[in-house]
């Protein structure tokens, strides 16, 4: 089967988008490649489509969850096998999600870059008839980068002989580029780029005096723009605050997961004419999204730099129409920058601050600790050890760096249940109709449900949850609801004192300065904004 032909059976597409097939023909000649793709470009195509021909496993290592698992549902609506492999599963589950790919006819397995930490998976994935491995969002194995990842240093690592590496992003410069191969292994150089200019997306900065005309300039631009709107702000309580102002949903890391599945899917599913049109979010949404008719991507804030405020801008006009890209600037805006240099870059003792109080909020003594994986209510460690969020997000972040732990973002943990009273004592109790009917099917589906702690397929909605609930006070189950939180696994036992890599934490800061300096200079040239961009990464 050609590429051409495996394009029409599996996807049916006729033909393919500028680049893919270019990269395809790169893969399937067994070439190591870096594809520089603009968001929206079809990157998923460029190693879906070879696969197919190949007939052979993919191994796809992404840090974005939402993405893993949307990608392996639309591959199984087209009769494609896939699997993910992702926190929150049970041991049992991740057994046989490898299996499969090792004895049945799986194409594709996605798991996060984490997972590659885990030596007992790194063991398995040897056995596994891998043809192909695709690092998607490939800038983040940069150590200077805007979106460091600590994980993806080893995927260099898991290489096999004879078997290429297709990595994927949609924002890099020359240096980043070079890296990305760099530190991948590439045999040889081979980047293909698509031009980074969207002739249809237009960029647009609007300076303002202060707060309040950010605000009347806000309201007057998603006014006057009609379709899907996406408005970013830095944090949460202006997502919350502005979303009031504009009379539409807010989405944030904060909410729980049920609501903010629900406000992307009403955000996703509304007409032109609805409120709801509009999303005011943090960084936290976007990845993954794809909606073809966003007119209007407004960043009310400044963003950290040119690679995520192009990254995010990218989202619109996705279907080759008309789209703006506004970027809200004030005075104000200069001095936060100074202030977040100061917040992603804490000295030596904050870092020091935090490793301990964490150590001490998860009781973990002087010497212990090594080789033990918590999870942290991120919110509630803040909140009780009366820390700054961003700065400490920050001295976390250091610590792995530093080697002390493992610290991955918060990420969302699937509902477990447990049936703790036995079969014969469930027959004597009175339950209303919908409890029965929950418990009969809990039963038939879950084997082992008496025993252990079960992950919960069903989705989750408000009913369901209740329904759990009120069986878990009646002490019939053990109830875990799903949750948002964070990981830490301590590296090292708890060490007495902390240092950081001190030439490393020197460059950093220096590089994340130049990357505010960048933005800064977009929101202040007179030079025609697109130009800009495509020459701040590298193309004439």
């Amino acid at each position: 089967m050609t590429a051409q032909e495996a394009l029409k059976h599996y996807f049916g597409y006729d033909s393919f988008r500028p680049l893919q097939e270019e990269v395809i023909e790169s893969v399937l000649s067994g070439k190591d490649t870096l594809a520089l793709m603009p968001t929206g470009g079809g990157k998923s195509l460029c190693f879906q489509v070879p696969t197919m021909v190949m007939e052979k496993l993919t191994l796809v290592i992404t840090p974005l969850i939402a993405l893993m698992k949307d990608q392996v549902e639309h591959l199984k609506d087209r009769r494609i096998l896939a699997t993910a492999i992702y926190s929150g599963m049970s041991y049992d589950k991740q057994k046989v999600a490898l299996d499969n790919c090792l004895f049945g006819p799986y194409r594709f397995l996605y798991v996060s870059p984490e997972r590659l930490e885990n030596e007992d998976f790194r063991q398995r994935l040897q056995a596994l008839p891998i043809g192909l491995i695709v690092v998607d969002e490939a800038h983040c194995i940069c150590e200077w980068g805007y979106d460091f990842r600590p994980s993806y240093l080893r995927i260099a690592s898991i290489r096999r002989e004879g078997v290429p590496i297709l990595a994927l992003t949609a924002t890099a410069t020359a240096e980043v580029a070079e890296d990305i191969q760099t530190q991948l292994a590439f045999r040889e150089p081979n980047i293909i780029r698509q031009s980074f200019r969207r002739e249809n997306l237009q960029y647009v900065v609007r300076t303002c005096a202060d707060l309040n005309e950010k605000i009347a300039q806000m309201q007057h631009i998603v006014s006057r723009v009609e379709g899907s709107v996406i408005v970013y702000v830095r944090n949460r309580k202006h997502a919350e605050e502005w979303a009031h102002i504009l009379g539409t949903h807010c989405y944030h890391a904060g909410l729980d997961p049920v609501t903010r599945a629900r406000r992307q899917e009403q955000w996703m599913q509304a007409d032109a004419s609805s409120p709801l049109r509009v999303i005011v979010c943090t960084n936290a949404f976007g990845m993954g999204i794809d909606k073809p008719d966003v007119r209007l991507v407004l960043h009310v804030d400044l963003p950290d730099s040119i690679e995520s405020y192009f990254q995010e801008a990218g989202r619109a006009g996705r279907d080759g129409e008309k789209a703006y890209a506004v970027l809200l600037f004030a005075p104000l805006d200069i001095t936060i920058a100074r202030r977040r240099v100061a917040e992603n870059y804490p000295s030596q003792e904050f870092v020091e601050k935090v490793y301990h109080k964490l150590s001490d909020y998860l009781m973990v003594g002087a010497g212990s600790g090594l080789g033990h994986t918590f999870m942290v209510h991120l919110f509630d460690f803040i909140s009780r050890m009366h820390l700054p969020s961003q700065s400490t997000l920050a001295a976390l972040q250091w610590l792995t760096t530093a080697g002390y732990i493992a610290f991955e973002p918060e990420q969302e943990t699937q509902a477990r249940v447990r049936i703790d009273m036995p079969v014969y004592e469930l027959r004597q109790c009175t339950f209303s109709d919908e409890q029965e009917t929950l418990l009969q099917s809990l039963m038939r589906r879950y084997t082992g449900i008496f025993t252990d702690l079960q992950y919960l397929h069903e989705l989750m909605t408000n009913e369901l949850h209740q329904l759990l609930v009120s069986l878990a006070q009646r002490r019939i189950i053990t109830y875990v609801p799903r949750t948002v939180a964070a990981r830490v696994t301590y590296v090292q036992e708890r060490q007495t004192q902390v240092f950081l890599p001190k030439g490393l934490y020197g460059r950093l800061r220096e590089r994340y300065i130049g990357r505010l300096k960048a933005i800064l200079d977009y929101a202040q040239t007179p030079e025609d904004k697109q130009t800009f961009l495509v020459s701040y990464f590298g193309e004439e």
